[in-house]
């Protein structure tokens, strides 16, 4: 596939640097010579410098005969007139756009094919907000992604010295489910490394475990593996940018939030945006402010500004002081890595959280969604099987007889996804309902037309080989 990206910063390099890798022809093009030499050095794509918005910068990109353009420079304007151009110039098939702004996001006619002819719209701020989310709702867990519109949850953790399976195999987990629960451990990751899991696996102490089951009964799963932490009731955030104000009011009405902004003019503008949440103006790196808004009482601490080194040295210094829980949002990859696991518990790279909807938008075959897992490392996706039979490989067959790539996990489906389930009752017996049914994968489950089949891969290079198999082809058999 021929693919342009415009904007060579954290999303656009780390979009490059996915594609890149799955044999696609990449052209890049910024502003920035320096950062085009760097990528250039590091990657095998062709870069262009010059205004992404001008025609004649796209036609050098090669924009004429592209299969694909995607528009993630920081300028929401460049990105809309990019996505105008290219269509009404080029006719490029698909054009995918990053947008900050409220006013183009909430407006399906300004985006339509008659006007900016974007296909998809990308705003990784809110993609990154709705992760932190998650990550207050489950705040034992360094990951939490989830399958088939919420179906379905994936969560990593990290197995502790005294939990019900640590130091037993996987099978034992079924001896302490209750009765009809099932969940699934598609996945090892044992310092630093990935371990094929299968029924006599062992779960060692510090072993990163991804478990994955039905949503509402992923926590049941989890107390196997982890001592379930308090519900998160009270927290702080570092940093009153883009990020921490979107994360402030999406949970001011459910947590005790306060915010601590360094401009006190935008400190104000914050205290008038925000009805529920306390904010403060300082730096969340003074020790004495911490002590004073008590944040050893904080349940857990967000470092959310812009700067890594401030995240960084706040999350360190708020952990020190007895926060129960800290995490640092971290643009360098490199840093995320170096740092998770210490007095940070987890490194938030907003790139690699928010790459996973832009890349099912380009993966090949029947992907409706994508999650980037250990930061890059791997990945989880959501395939619809397609076909039958005869033009399948999948269809038709148990998950035993397929011959799946080494390191690739059929883990779950979930089948007649727009069917309503009843999954339980509330404490008024009012019908809690859900779409789709949910099927732990085993060696026997057979693949179904129209399933939505969940595919760990340990290693990112074995995504286009899981395409490929689900691929429908002309009388396969």
């Amino acid at each position: 596939m021929k693919i342009v990206i415009l904007g060579a910063g954290q999303v656009g390099a780390s979009v490059a640097e996915s594609l890149v890798s799955e044999e696609n022809d990449i052209t890049i093009v910024d502003t920035d010579a320096a950062r085009l030499a760097y990528l250039q050095d590091r990657l095998d794509l062709r870069t262009v410098l010059g205004n992404a918005a001008w025609p004649s910068v796209l036609r050098e990109a090669g924009t004429e005969d592209a299969d694909l353009l995607i528009a993630v420079t920081q300028s929401d304007q460049s990105n809309l007139v990019a996505c105008k151009v290219a269509k009404s110039v080029f006719n490029v098939p698909t054009r995918i756009a990053r947008l900050r702004a409220a006013d183009f996001l909430e407006s399906e006619e300004l985006l339509s094919a008659d006007n900016f002819a974007v296909d998809f719209a990308l705003c990784p701020e809110e993609i990154v907000t709705d992760y932190i989310a998650k990550l207050v709702a489950f705040p034992e867990a360094l990951q939490v992604v989830e399958f088939a519109g919420g179906r379905v949850c994936l969560v990593a953790v990290r197995a502790y010295e005294g939990g019900l399976l640590v130091g037993k195999p996987i099978r034992a987990m079924r001896e302490h489910l209750p009765p009809g629960l099932e969940a699934r451990i598609p996945a090892i990751f044992r310092r630093g490394q990935p371990v094929s899991p299968d029924g006599g696996t062992v779960i060692e102490h510090g072993d990163e475990v991804f478990i994955l089951a039905a949503t509402e009964l992923i926590r049941p799963a989890l107390r196997e593996l982890r001592r379930m932490q308090q519900p998160v009731r009270r927290l702080m955030i570092a940093g009153g940018g883009n990020i921490g104000l979107r994360v402030a009011r999406r949970l001011q009405e459910r947590y005790e939030v306060k915010v601590i902004e360094h401009s006190p003019a935008r400190a104000e503008q914050l205290a008038s945006a925000l009805g529920n949440a306390l904010v403060l103006a300082g730096d969340a790196t003074d020790e004495d402010l911490l002590e004073q808004e008590n944040i050893a009482e904080m349940d857990m601490f967000l470092a959310l500004t812009n700067d890594d080194e401030d995240n960084i040295m706040a999350a360190t210094l708020a952990k020190r002081l007895g926060c129960k829980r800290v995490v640092a949002l971290i643009n360098r990859r490199a840093y995320a890595d170096m740092v998770q696991g210490g007095p940070i518990d987890i490194g938030l790279s907003p790139a690699q959280v928010s790459i996973g909807v832009l890349l099912a938008r380009v993966r090949r075959g029947d992907v409706v969604g994508v999650h980037s897992l250990r930061r890059g490392a791997a990945e989880a996706l959501e395939l619809v099987a397609h076909g039958d039979a005869k033009t399948s490989k999948v269809i038709g067959r148990a998950i035993g007889a397929i011959d799946w790539p080494s390191g690739v996990i059929a883990a779950a489906i979930v089948r007649r996804i727009d069917e309503p389930q009843i999954v339980g009752f509330t404490d008024q017996g009012t019908r809690i309902t859900r779409y789709g049914e949910v099927v732990i994968a085993h060696h026997d489950t057979v693949i179904e037309p129209g399933d939505h089949v969940i595919i760990f891969c340990v290693k990112k290079k074995l995504v286009r080989k899981v395409e490929k198999l689900f691929q429908v082809g002309f009388g396969f058999i």
